[in-house]
């Protein structure tokens, strides 16, 4: 059943995925989106609490470590593409499931059987060659160092959540802890570049009073100040990579496209950002409520890695819905993938 759970959880992610490609077009600020999802999260969660009647027990504090882990390794990984390689990011991001393997063993000292090993080989060679790029070389290795604090992160809220069923805490009360930690930390980032963005204007102000601005105008690339583009309006972040199983992981990446003037397009309200999160969110937290009973069920690394399978349903939408072609190396890799799924069914 528990594998039931985690490809049903994987599918929920991939359609977030496709939301966040689709949102990564659009000219609104990421940490004020990923606050409308988490504050959906947060809300449902602790309304389904007080529903319910589940209890608020010691184990359900391991939520704050969930949180705060998840809204880092989301950190790290925009962080690594906007200083790195999107190949090199999009491999390590991929990789969470490993870590995972080894911190069961040393944790709990949860093993694998001959045929869930090969069945994890399987897909996680079919991940990789999926996120694999001709572009991947280690003579250029910007943004390795945040690329690994992500896969640490997404590595760990994985490990948490299973802990959390050990605890036997709550799936609710967790999520709610959860969901509000990834709450106050993206509206306190956002808060703090838009306090940014307002000096930095602040300060562009007072030096055209003095000469005229012949500065070009700012980009998704960067603003006119010297700030990244998430301190200016964004708008056409990068799409958005996602790589595994946990709350706020996302799809495909795309930072060296053309840049686009932002001034040409109206930015997204505050309204409208929060409640299009919110939306989104709808997947996220349903992804979640799915994943806790596969890991309280299920070998704690093959839930992480069919989580992580997630890639194959965005890679089909950018096939059948944007019209994208596959290339070889997708292709295997998306078929091994499911070769792998149906070889821990029969074996596993």
């Amino acid at each position: 059943m528990w594998l039931a759970y985690a490809a049903a959880a994987a599918v929920c992610f991939g359609f977030r995925g496709i939301l966040y490609q689709w949102t990564s077009r659009k000219p609104l600020d990421r940490n004020l989106m990923l606050f409308g999802v988490y504050l959906f999260g947060t809300i449902v969660a602790l309304t389904t609490t007080l529903v319910t009647g589940q209890r608020w027990t010691d184990g359900t504090l391991i939520g704050l470590v969930m949180g705060l882990f998840s809204y880092g390794s989301n950190a790290s990984m925009y962080k690594g593409f906007a200083v790195g390689k999107a190949s090199l990011v999009a491999i390590f991001t991929a990789l969470p499931p490993v870590v995972v393997i080894a911190g069961a063993y040393v944790l709990w000292h949860e093993t694998l059987n001959f045929g869930q090993i090969i069945a994890f080989v399987v897909i996680l060679t079919g991940i990789l060659m999926i996120r694999y790029s001709n572009e991947l070389s280690l003579s250029n290795l910007n943004g390795v160092q945040w690329a690994i604090f992500a896969m640490l992160g997404f590595a760990i809220t994985d490990l948490a959540s299973k802990q959390s069923t050990l605890w036997n805490a709550a799936t609710f009360p967790t999520l709610t802890l959860m969901y509000g930690t990834g709450t106050l930390l993206f509206m306190g980032t956002w808060l703090r570049s838009l306090s940014k963005s307002s000096s930095a204007a602040s300060r562009s102000d007072a030096k055209s009073g003095e000469q005229p601005d012949l500065s070009p105008s700012p980009t998704v690339a960067g603003s006119a100040a010297g700030e990244p583009a998430s301190a200016a309006p964004e708008a056409a972040v990068s799409a958005w990579n996602e790589t595994a199983s946990t709350g706020g992981r996302d799809e495909t990446d795309e930072t060296e496209k053309a840049e686009i003037n932002i001034s040409a397009l109206k930015q997204w309200s505050f309204r409208k950002t929060v409640l299009w999160g919110m939306f989104v969110g709808i997947t996220n937290i349903s992804g979640m409520m799915l994943l806790m009973p596969a890991f309280k069920h299920g070998i704690t690394g093959l839930v992480s890695a069919i989580g992580a399978m997630s890639v194959v349903l965005i890679l089909l939408y950018a096939r059948l819905i944007l019209r994208e072609s596959f290339s070889r190396m997708e292709a295997a890799g998306a078929a091994l993938a499911v070769v792998g799924v149906l070889v821990l069914r029969l074996l596993g």
